[in-house]
């Protein structure tokens, strides 16, 4: 005991600012336990209830980055991309140093089709990670979609450097040379994915696009005519033979195959256009009025099809 007559010192009293400092450090702790329930019940399917914890522990701590990164996530399984997206881009704005949130935060706005905005975050993902394949991959893909096609394209190389054995970085290059007039290299990076892919149709005809492009049309020829042995009823396929027969002066033979682009797919007005045109090639050739009303008959029912074609119009408007 002090000696009679001495008072006992007492402690300070805590000031605002300590008990201000108290309280935050407190709600911390109570949304840090909040974040771990909803981590639970995310284990248990409990999507919602694991929502109403994580909403509860961002208002006791507003910079509770990771909290935003697990709303995030649980948005996206549930395919909520727009609310996934807010929460996204609070976790990347509190944690700027977060690949998987930027990442993330991409595939959701790709989701979206909102391309600009992914493009800027697969990039910065791809700062974060300069070796993820899929980053640079999507970054790629939705620069191509804004049609920034320089960046599309260094992006598409360096995925490729990542992951050489990727068929869809291949078609994509192949896609970018082709917007290039590169057809040389279009040729090159789709048979690069045949033959890491084999033989399928998505790839096989842009690959016969290119060689049509660069004059080697007894190639694609035989590159659609395998196509078309997979896939009769491909319209396409047979679109594009019927171009490859036209330059080759196969004038019956192109009619043949824009005929069966027509039934394969009726509503193709593109596919009528050309045997239009086919049709009225023949007709040059030999005269005969019933050729050029075929011909007419293909561009008539091409412009109902698509009235929004005024070169045809004016074709139709002239021979008929």
């Amino acid at each position: 005991m002090p000696p009679a007559g001495q008072t006992v010192p007492q402690p300070p009293a805590p000031t605002p600012e300590d008990l201000l400092a108290q309280q935050a450090q407190q709600q911390k702790e109570m949304a840090v336990a909040l974040y771990v329930d909803a981590m639970m019940l995310l284990e248990l399917n409990e999507h919602a209830e694991a929502l109403k914890k994580l909403q509860m522990a961002t208002e006791l701590d507003p910079e509770f980055a990771i909290a935003y990164s697990m709303q995030g996530d649980i948005y996206q399984q549930m395919q909520d991309y727009e609310n996934s997206a807010k929460a996204y881009e609070k976790a990347t704005e509190l944690d700027p140093w977060s690949f998987k949130d930027f990442f993330n935060l991409g595939k959701v706005y790709q989701a979206l089709k909102e391309f600009a905005k992914a493009v800027k975050a697969y990039i910065s993902a791809c700062t974060l990670n300069p070796s993820h394949y899929e980053a640079h991959y999507n970054a790629a893909k939705c620069l191509y979609l804004v049609e920034d096609y320089t960046q599309a394209l260094e992006y598409a190389k360096k995925a490729q450097a990542i992951d050489p054995n990727k068929a869809e970085t291949e078609v994509l290059l192949g896609d970018l040379y082709e917007i290039q007039k590169d057809h040389l290299q279009a040729i090159d990076a789709y048979r690069r994915a045949l033959e890491l892919e084999g033989n399928k149709s998505e790839i096989m005809i842009p690959l016969a696009r290119a060689y049509l492009r660069s004059g080697r049309y007894t190639a694609a020829k035989e590159l659609l005519a395998a196509v078309i042995e997979m896939e009769p009823n491909n319209s396409l396929a047979h679109q594009y033979m019927g171009f490859a027969h036209l330059r080759l002066k196969e004038i019956e033979e192109a009619i043949a195959s824009y005929i069966k682009a027509t039934e394969a797919d009726s509503k193709d007005y593109m596919a009528y256009k050309s045997l239009g045109v086919a049709y009225m090639i023949q007709y040059f050739t030999d005269r005969n009025p019933s050729t050029k009303a075929k011909g007419l008959e293909a561009w008539n029912i091409s412009l109902q099809l698509n009235p929004n074609q005024p070169q045809l119009q004016k074709f139709y408007e002239q021979y008929q």
